[in-house]
């Protein structure tokens, strides 16, 4: 009865479905693609959407897809239960030749427990026979560090996807076809094919206090780091949304990239050193998509790490005017905002826009380098509210390095004279009708020149959070709203953990997802990764990893970071 009721629901998600691939399972080679979220999740997201379609592209391979089940849903994983199985076909995980994790969220580890134990495999690679799917993981989550993660995975593929995975497919398809074992399959990957990391090839060893003291690999052959790829020319790979559903985040558009990495170097930012150079793709090799889009969905999300730095932007929103479609955007540089660019936004009926000043003060920003003023905020509100884009979110952080209370002081006064600055420039006509404050955590992050920071104690941030909301109570144009501290700490220990942190992810499957208990049964000193500030000479879980940005130029970002951080004045910023 719940295999039946488990097949009807896969079936009415897939006759939703436009794009979607399905293949004979004879002489092919089976890819599970898994995403470690939902459904709604998992489709929402372009990345997971770009791998189904390069798996599928490749000669002699099929791939399927597979979520964690929704809560309460067929397919839990409640003893007795169904194995966890594909979508497309309903076979079961542990049939497929390989499980491919799609991974871009630290917080969504536990769950990658949850799917390996739904599908009847092993949790530990080093307990997977020859008969088990080689599990593989990769994503920004991995590509920043996957140690956390080490223990449960056979192989990553850290980088860029659109080369490296049709380079590892055909290598795997050749060892397998030679009769190469597992173990052999992984050591060749690992010498042959740059962005392989195969965690049972590099050993670790610790000194006193845990600390790392060496890392390095098991074999001379295998390189001593391991470099992350990068796809030189984008407009040779067509990035977009494969299959549209009405059952994701985004059922009213159509997702498609305009832009890979960032020049700004932001000090808090990953995307912007792991993904460099900057990348645009041209209007020309946008053409396809973008007609694809408006044929499937009438609107077009552009997505990229800075959208709007693309040189031709505003010519692409222009055509996908004339082309009677509609586009979105996702956040805007707040020195990007210009009237004609607010004028098209209008156009295509937006009627939020989201700006990231990230700061209250000017100097918090500096310190970040951030690159805005209070100036350009003001002109960019401007330039929104007199095109009729009536309702602002704002973007701030808090905990950020060096901040006082004078800095949470400055994003109340920024807010306010923000929200009076945009009455003023509506005059009465169009009124400004919200403006929501959203507050997040700063987390330290690796690949970043704040990777040796701690992270801020969560009770200080929840004081600070709740300081802002009394502060802006009144301002009936404002709102407030803000992430959970206390998920805050986890995600900052699997962003910064070693494999040690492999044996808390354990307990927290073993605890049925219940965080305290789990920090209180494993044999880790979490607190050591998340609240402790690190020596710029100790070895760093993730140095092994070449992202094209050296330690050094990171580290000498950090320190002018620190000499920028001149206390604060008590009161910032001129009134407008």
């Amino acid at each position: 009865m719940a295999g039946g009721r488990l097949k009807q629901g896969t079936s009415s998600l897939l006759a939703k479905e436009e794009g979607t691939v399905t293949a004979s399972w004879r002489g092919r080679i089976r890819i599970a693609l898994a995403y470690p979220n939902h459904y709604r999740t998992g489709m929402s997201n372009l990345g997971f959407q770009t791998l189904y379609a390069l798996f599928n592209e490749a000669p002699s391979f099929l791939c399927e897809r597979v979520f964690l089940p929704d809560p309460g849903g067929e397919g839990t994983f409640a003893p007795g239960s169904t194995p966890l199985s594909s979508l497309e076909s309903g076979r079961p995980l542990r049939d497929f030749d390989i499980v491919a994790f799609s991974v871009s969220f630290e917080n969504d580890y536990p769950n990658i427990l949850a799917m390996l134990a739904g599908g009847r495999i092993p949790l530990a690679a080093g307990a997977r026979g020859e008969e088990a799917p080689l599990i593989l993981g990769g994503g920004i989550a991995v590509m920043l560090n996957p140690e956390p993660l080490a223990p449960f995975f056979d192989l990553f593929l850290l980088g860029e996807a659109e080369e490296m995975v049709p380079e590892f497919l055909e290598r795997y398809r050749a060892l397998r076809a030679g009769g190469a074992t597992r173990a052999e399959i992984l050591a060749e990957v690992q010498r042959t094919v740059e962005g392989a990391y195969a965690p049972g090839c590099y050993r670790v060893h610790y000194g006193p206090g845990r600390r790392i003291d060496a890392f390095g690999p098991a074999d001379p052959s295998f390189p001593k780091r391991v470099r992350v790829r990068h796809v030189g020319e984008i407009d040779a790979y067509r990035t977009h949304q494969v299959i549209t559903t009405p059952e994701t985040e985004f059922a009213d558009m159509f997702l498609a990239e305009v832009s890979r990495g960032c020049f700004r170097g932001c000090r808090f930012c990953p995307a912007g050193f792991v993904y460099r150079p900057a990348r645009f793709r041209s209007l020309a090799a946008l053409e396809a998509p973008l007609e694809e889009g408006l044929r499937r969905k009438g609107r077009v999300g552009l997505l990229g790490t800075a959208v709007s730095d693309h040189p031709r932007l505003a010519a692409l929103c222009r055509r996908t005017l004339e082309a009677q479609g509609s586009f979105s955007i996702g956040s805007l540089r707040v020195d990007r905002v210009t009237g004609e660019l607010a004028g098209l936004l209008a156009a295509a009926g937006v009627e939020m826009v989201s700006l990231a000043p990230e700061a209250g003060s000017q100097r918090l920003r500096d310190v970040v380098r951030k690159g805005v003023t209070e100036e350009q905020i003001f002109r960019a509100v401007e330039h929104l509210i007199e095109n009729g884009i009536v309702n602002l979110r704002l973007y701030f952080m808090v905990g950020l390095p060096t901040e006082e209370e004078a800095d949470i002081d400055a994003i109340v006064d920024l807010t306010r004279r923000t929200a009076h600055h945009a009455v003023k420039t509506a005059k009465g006509t169009r009124c400004p009708r919200r403006i929501t404050l959203s507050v997040n955590q700063f987390i330290p992050k690796p690949a970043t020149p704040f990777q040796w920071l701690p992270l801020a104690d969560a009770a200080l941030v929840r004081k600070r959070i709740q300081r802002i909301k009394r502060a802006l109570g009144k301002e009936r144009s404002v709102s407030v709203i803000h992430d959970l501290p206390k998920w805050n700490y986890v995600q900052a220990l699997l962003s910064l953990g070693d494999r040690l942190v492999g044996g808390i992810l354990l307990a927290v499957h073993a605890n049925g997802g219940n965080w305290p208990q789990a920090l209180k049964q494993a044999d880790v000193n979490a607190d050591d990764y998340v609240y402790r500030e690190k020596d710029p000479a100790e070895i760093l879980p993730w140095d092994f990893i070449d992202c094209g940005v050296s330690r050094e130029f990171l580290l000498e970002e950090y320190r002018k970071a620190m000499e920028t951080a001149t206390p604060p004045p008590a009161a910032e910023g001129k009134k407008v």
